[in-house]
């Protein structure tokens, strides 16, 4: 699927192996998925470099093409610095616009202001960056009647309200809510048939529909809202051309396998579950790590996540080892970002993991082993070079102790030990402000003592 993304690279590049200044795509945002992700950023420094000369034409429309690509970099990376770059730019494209008094310009810079903070809050879990990303939309919504910033920004509204009740509708609020973005995604497809990027911008406002349904239906249990969310991200992938929008289709298999595993969690169905570990698994063959690097993590997690349920529904220790090495190959890219969320859910699903292989199995040597292993990754690892990687693996090591108690139902100092480390953890995630890791630490405390009180009676 890459293969044109691989003759673009060896094509444009020239002898020293340098993007031209005004880059490889020309401004055109349809060609950016064909670029791998360091290609990317030099496509997203060529776009600066473009906007910020003397001569360059039309300067707002240059600057909100260099924030799209930083956006887009952002994405792929989780590079914080990246996606500073992107809001900036589309900050000073719609200063451009407005002074120039184009309104439709005005507005789009506007949803891209708006989206750099959607992306923030969904990947750094900064949820105040949802009350930001709202205010933008509500104003371009507010300045323009159509063109592509008022679907944009409606299909923006939508996701922000989604996520807000995600814990709050019932299955009825839920499929009434999903068809809400029918107007805005008609809107995109009929602009699509002239613009080619807003082909995956329509695809992308499905897989959001199909993500909140996801979620509706994994809170309710919900097998329906789970079909239609699977239906929904089938549907995204089957109008793009999987040539020419790579990321955006694979992205489209990756939340289809998600909502089949979720549907098979929901209503406690091992081969619908074994089916959506198995197109997750699929999916990954058209995604490569150079390519996406936090896409690729993040399915190898889906895919841990959907063979950790069914290890729980089948009690297969071997879905919790391979479990354990999807979340290790995904913490390969995580330990670059330290302060994502999913660094945590994934580090703290594989202590789950092991510690649930070592109770079905019986063998305490296997925790053993894992205390062993992390024992040794401790004494590797420092606090000061990287505090965050250290307090993750004291959290491991605790969860290794708590599952070492579950299982003998005796305390041999292991409750001590665990709360030792779980407080040397929190320490750094108060310091970090790493609020998600903070709640994981506290839930294992609370466990503890939980533990310690049943013992006791």
């Amino acid at each position: 699927m890459f293969e044109l993304g691989r003759e673009l690279k060896r094509f444009f590049a020239n002898d020293r192996g340098k993007a031209p200044n005004d880059g490889l795509t020309g401004g055109d945002s349809s060609l950016l998925e064909l670029l791998d992700s360091p290609l990317l950023a030099q496509e997203a420094k060529a776009a600066d470099i473009a906007a910020g000369r003397i001569s360059a034409k039309d300067k707002p429309r240059r600057r909100l093409e260099a924030a799209i690509v930083w956006r887009e970099v952002a994405r792929r990376t989780g590079d914080p610095v990246a996606l500073r770059k992107a809001a900036a730019g589309a900050e000073t494209a719609a200063a451009g616009f407005e002074g120039a008094h184009r309104r439709d310009g005005w507005a789009r810079a506007r949803c891209e202001q708006a989206f750099c903070a959607l992306l923030g809050a969904e990947i750094f879990g900064d949820p105040g960056l949802n009350a930001a990303a709202e205010v933008a939309f509500r104003e371009a919504r507010g300045y323009v009647k159509g063109g592509l910033a008022a679907p944009l920004a409606d299909v923006g509204l939508l996701a922000i309200e989604g996520r807000r009740e995600l814990d709050h509708m019932d299955a009825a609020e839920a499929r009434a809510f999903a068809l809400r973005f029918n107007p805005p995604i008609a809107a995109l497809d009929a602009i699509a048939k002239r613009v080619t990027a807003a082909r995956a911008l329509a695809a992308e406002a499905r897989l959001i529909r199909a993500d909140l349904l996801c979620g509706w239906g994994a809170r309710l249990k919900d097998g329906d809202l789970l079909d239609m969310a699977a239906r929904e991200a089938a549907a995204a992938g089957e109008r793009l051309d999987a040539a020419y929008e790579p990321l955006t289709w694979a992205r489209s298999k990756i939340a289809h396998g998600q909502a089949l595993a979720l549907r098979g969690e929901a209503v406690g169905d091992v081969d619908a579950l074994a089916a959506g570990a198995g197109a997750l698994a699929l999916a990954l063959d058209s995604l490569t790590r150079e390519h996406s690097p936090l896409d690729w993590a993040r399915t190898q997690v889906a895919l841990a996540q959907a063979l950790q349920a069914l290890g729980e529904a089948s009690n297969d220790p071997r879905a919790f080892e391979h479990a354990v090495a999807c979340y290790d190959r995904a913490g390969l890219v995580l330990k670059e970002t330290p302060t994502l969320p999913l660094r945590g859910v994934a580090a703290g699903a594989r202590a789950v993991c092991l510690a649930r292989n070592a109770e079905l199995t019986g063998d305490a040597a296997v925790l053993d082993a894992a205390e062993a292993a992390m024992k040794i990754e401790l004494a590797a690892l420092s606090p000061r070079r990287d505090p965050v990687g250290w307090a993750l693996a004291q959290l491991h090591l605790a969860r290794l102790y708590e599952a070492r108690m579950s299982m003998t139902g005796k305390d041999r100092g292991e409750r001590a030990a665990a709360l030792m480390a779980l407080d040397a953890a929190l320490d750094v995630f108060a310091e970090h402000g790493l609020r998600s890791l903070s709640v994981v630490a506290n839930e294992a405390i609370d466990r503890l003592h939980d533990l310690h009180e049943r013992s006791q009676g």
